[in-house]
Formats: structure tokens, C-alpha cells, sequence
């Protein structure tokens, strides 16, 4: 079991005794994603940040850019943290655009690279098949014993056509040329099927995270039938293929979703959603009405992360898992993850209801 301590005013991760550690064991994650009640509570997180990650990996810290390098890293935070799981890219496979300008936040309207036929055709189309994905064979001996990765996509189908296209672009384009948009949907979702396919290929991979912001706070990105029509088949077309490998699927999508659940539980067949605001709909009233058809993962806001102070979060998490104890389907974790200006001392906190149960 983990404990924390104030050491010079900031909290900080302690291990108990080795032999209360607390050992992963992706089989609870399996549970939530089958809706069902899991051995003991289980985190769910998509990522962390860096300084995190150097706080939990310890002496496995690298800068090393080498894949095995930054997994290994991976895999020792996230097991530290004590979670079953460690995300990883799977390959170096992406859609390059243009330009951004330097920042944090970025604009959707930058960086476009497609605006006719002609440069859709010029477009160098990355293949999946041309990236090498062998690292998640020989990361295996540096899985502990009941680990498994979680594999996600370089972005995802809607973002990615966005990021080729950009936001205002598209929106013309769905007006002026309907058929080219089918053609660049076409384009990335069926390489990002393939990149799934290619990932489940190997045991050290337990499910996959299909990575595609959906909406704003208000709406979706696309109007609803928009959606249905370019982008949520080609998300179908990704969960088969990670379902044909018996592997389950977790989309991470943020933005108002009322409209589309139905169709990411009995259309796309995800296992498990990620992602929630407490400005759009808290994850207490999301699991209360598609808690048991869905895995309801994380969704502790963290707008309410960063304002409340530790006791406040602790007692929010400890409702969620009393919430959840009896029907299953949940694992705690943020609304969304963990960026830098998330503070230590609360993420640790947030972990701890879990990690001390």
C-alpha cells in the first residue's frame, strides 16, 4: 500500500514496506471494462506529465528518446503510482502537418497542409506498415508480473483530419467539396486501423486508447449527422479490430457527448470512455446514467482539482468509489490527465484513496 508525507512543505510519494506494495494486476482494469466489480479499487489515468514521471520512475528516470528507453520509464511510474497498466505509442507512426506557433495551447486553424485535391494528392501518406512496432515484443521482459501497456493512436480520426485540414477549413469544406472530406477521412481512418491492428499483434498489449477530441463544452465539433457520417464509422472500423484481437477498447474524447453516447455503446462498441468536466456533465451523474453499458473511467474534474484543497478531492474520490463499489465499471483518475499545472501534492492525494483501500 502507498502512504505520503509533507517533507519541506511539498507532499511526497513514500513506499510502505516492500512486501505491502501493492503488485499490478491488469485483470482489475478487465473488470471495469466488462462493467464489472474489480478486486480492489483501480486508477485509470491516459498520461501524467513529466515532472510526475520523474518523481514515481525513480532511478528508471531517462531522457533517453529510445522507445525501450521511455517505456521502461513509463512502466516503472505508472507501476510505482500503482497502476495495472503503462501507456505507450505503440510506433513513431503519425500524420506530420505544418507549422504551429510556439505554445501550450495551439491554434486548430494552423499547421494545414491539405486545402484541394491537388495537395491531397501531393500529401505524403504515412503507412503504419513502413513504422516499426517490434518494440513491444522486446519491452517484454521489462513488464512486471501482471503489467500490460495500453497502446494509443497518434491522435485521432476527427483530430487528425484537423490538424491536416483545419478546424474553419473543414467546416467550409463539409459544404463545398463533401467528397473530398470523405477522401481524407478515408485516408486517416484507415491507416489508424491499421496501426491498432498492427499494436494488438502482440501480447505485451493489453487494450488500446483511441485518442479523438469529439467536442467542444457545448456541442459537438462536427454537427451529429456529420459525425455519423465521416467519423464514426472509421472509429468502428478501429474498435473491431481491436475487439478481433480480444483486446478492449477505450475511447478518450473530450467535449459535450449526450447526443453521440448511444453511439459509442451500441454503435462502436467501445468498452470504456474517458474524459468528463464537471462544466459539461460531473462523472457522477455520467456513470449514473451509463455506468453498467460503458466503463466509466477517471473523471474527477481537474478544474476542481486545481481550485479544491486536498481534503475536498479525497472526499470526492472516496463518494466516487463508494458510488461504484456495489455495480463496478470505474476506476478513478482525473477528468481528462495530469499536465504540469496539476499540483503534486493532489495527484498523490487523488491516487492514495485508491491505493490505500
Amino acid at each position: 500500500m502507498y502512504g505520503y508525507r509533507r517533507i519541506d512543505d511539498r507532499l511526497q510519494l513514500t513506499l510502505c514496506e516492500k512486501n505491502t506494495m501493492r503488485e499490478p494486476n491488469f485483470n482489475n482494469l478487465l473488470k471495469v471494462l466488462r462493467c464489472e466489480v474489480p478486486e480492489r479499487p483501480t486508477l485509470f489515468e491516459f498520461f501524467l506529465n513529466s515532472r510526475i514521471y520523474k518523481k514515481l520512475a525513480g532511478s528508471a528516470w531517462t531522457e533517453d528518446p529510445g522507445a525501450l528507453a521511455q517505456w521502461r520509464m513509463l512502466i516503472a511510474a505508472f507501476k510505482t503510482a500503482g497502476y495495472d497498466y503503462a501507456t505507450v505509442a505503440g510506433s513513431r507512426f503519425n500524420f506530420p502537418t505544418g507549422k504551429h506557433d510556439a505554445a501550450q495551447t495551439i491554434s486548430l486553424n494552423q499547421g494545414f497542409v491539405i486545402t484541394d485535391h491537388k495537395s491531397f494528392d501531393a500529401y505524403l501518406w504515412p503507412d503504419p506498415d513502413t513504422f516499426d512496432y517490434t518494440a513491444l515484443r522486446a519491452i517484454a521482459p521489462d513488464l512486471p508480473r501482471g503489467m500490460k501497456l495500453i497502446v494509443s493512436g497518434p491522435g485521432g480520426v476527427l483530430e487528425n483530419v484537423i490538424s491536416l485540414v483545419g478546424y474553419d477549413n473543414l467546416c467550409f469544406m463539409l459544404a463545398d467539396d463533401p467528397g473530398l472530406v470523405m477522401d481524407i477521412f478515408e485516408a486517416v481512418g484507415s491507416r489508424l486501423v491499421k496501426h491498432y491492428r498492427k499494436a494488438v499483434a502482440y501480447d505485451t498489449v493489453g487494450a488500446c486508447i483511441s485518442n479523438d477530441d469529439w467536442g467542444f463544452k457545448t456541442q459537438t465539433m462536427l454537427s451529429v449527422a456529420d459525425m455519423r457520417k465521416y467519423v464514426f464509422p472509421w472509429h468502428k472500423r478501429i474498435v473491431d479490430a481491436i475487439h478481433a484481437a480480444g483486446r478492449p477498447a477505450i475511447l478518450h474524447s473530450c467535449g459535450e457527448a449526450r447526443a453521440i453516447m448511444e453511439d459509442m455503446i451500441t454503435g462502436m462498441r467501445y468498452d470504456g470512455k474517458h474524459s468528463y468536466e464537471d462544466v459539461i456533465m460531473p462523472v457522477e451523474e455520467a456513470y449514473r446514467r451509463w455506468g453498467g453499458r460503458i466503463a466509466i473511467m477517471g473523471g474527477i474534474d481537474l478544474d476542481f482539482i486545481i481550485r479544491s484543497p486536498i481534503e475536498a478531492i479525497q472526499k470526492r474520490c472516496r463518494a466516487m468509489l463508494d458510488l461504484t463499489a456495489a455495480k463496478g465499471g470505474y476506476a478513478l483518475g482525473t477528468g481528462n490527465s495530469v499536465p504540469e499545472f496539476v499540483d503534486d501534492d493532489k495527484y498523490l492525494a487523488m491516487i492514495a484513496i485508491a491505493t490505500r483501500s
